[in-house]
């Protein structure tokens, strides 16, 4: 080698040496640039800059309380158990079985960190959440999301009709259910559920407007021909349209799921942070985790609707297979308004046990 190659060597060593100190020099910089980590930011930018910095932090507080969240609804299960492997958290599952109204009932003694809602419980209870807006925010719609960021819908369905293919016919409307035949059962009390009480309300639908008194006729019509009855015994069961999809995904030749086309009732749940969250780097994690494609395709593989699912699609981000599993839809939600739900929850509390039992 020539003294001018190796000279020429050397440069090209020397340049890459203060090529690296550079680089190494400008992410230090950057970093010192982050805003100062602020667990209690109403977005990752605000708060924490990056996805590491809130991974780290979130890791630093080590685990995340959830309330109400069933292993086997919607996913869960899957959805919880990659969330702690991915990040390396402890995730306290607190009543599972909760309803959305113990959830808020029981917050201050519990202390979750996070929620999953109906809408109306999300409403009422806006004033105990941490406003925070997920990197997806763009991407859910606006009249499922608070505009403030306290709450946001991360999944949503369809009422639906899921009936024993090998026992009666497909039921195009829920007036069908009225045929010799049916044996029909709610996913609960509508008194306490709000599956069923949403079930009821499905029934009840005339031209997009819930009518109570017209849900509640029907099943009483079943309960006096005696085939209103439990669903260990039915043939039919009125329930989300993921719980039933779920069941004839278990037993594909004998459950089969019909959304009645006049009658697409929809309903979402929703997340919020809990304001007093004991995890709120851990919460915020949650969140975007629960709003990444990962998350979404998640809870779609437990036959929900992800929320960010039109705009994932358009992405091509959404989970195609999964997505012509699912039931399908005979157009967009009709949603109860809070004013309608309400004044059907008082009609119920009236008259259903006085007509049905």
């Amino acid at each position: 080698m020539t003294v001018r190659t190796c000279a020429a060597a050397a440069a090209i060593i020397a340049s890459a040496g203060c090529g690296a100190s550079s680089t190494e020099s400008t992410a230090t910089q950057a970093a010192k640039d982050l805003p100062p980590i602020n667990t209690g930011a109403a977005s990752l930018r605000a708060g924490f800059g990056t996805m590491d910095r809130l991974v780290e932090a979130a890791k630093h507080e080590g685990a995340l309380n959830v309330i109400a969240l069933p292993r086997q609804w919607v996913n869960y299960g899957e959805v919880i158990d990659t969330f702690a492997d991915k990040y390396g958290l402890k995730v306290n599952e607190l009543e599972p079985g909760a309803s959305s109204k113990r959830e808020l009932d029981v917050a201050t003694q519990l202390k979750p960190d996070v929620f999953d809602l109906t809408m109306d419980m999300a409403v009422y209870g806006a004033d105990r959440f941490a406003p925070y807006k997920v990197q997806g925010w763009q991407d859910l719609p606006d009249d499922v999301k608070d505009p403030a960021g306290a709450w946001y819908a991360a999944y949503g369905g369809y009422m639906s009709i899921g009936y024993d293919p090998r026992e009666v016919k497909a039921p195009a409307s829920f007036a069908d259910l009225l045929q010799p035949g049916y044996r029909v059962a709610l996913d609960g009390d509508p008194l306490r559920s709000a599956g069923a009480f949403d079930g009821v309300m499905a029934a009840s639908m005339r031209s997009g407007v819930p009518r109570p008194e017209q849900g509640v006729e029907l099943f009483a019509k079943l309960k006096q021909a005696g085939r209103f009855t439990e669903p260990a015994k039915a043939n039919t069961i009125v329930a989300w349209d993921h719980l039933n999809a779920a069941r004839g995904a278990q037993h594909p030749d004998a459950w089969k799921v019909a959304i009645p086309r006049e009658t697409p009732l929809g309903g979402y749940h929703v997340q919020a942070i809990n304001k007093a969250a004991p995890h709120p780097a851990a919460a915020r994690l949650w969140q975007e985790f629960v709003f990444s494609d990962e998350g979404q395709n998640l809870l779609q593989k437990g036959y929900a609707r992800p929320a960010r699912g039109e705009a994932m699609l358009m992405k091509g981000t959404l989970d195609a297979e999964q997505a012509a599993k699912m039931p399908k839809a005979p157009g967009p939600p009709v949603l109860l308004t809070i004013p309608q739900a309400d004044a059907a929850k008082a009609y119920l509390k009236q008259e259903w046990t006085k007509s049905v039992g």
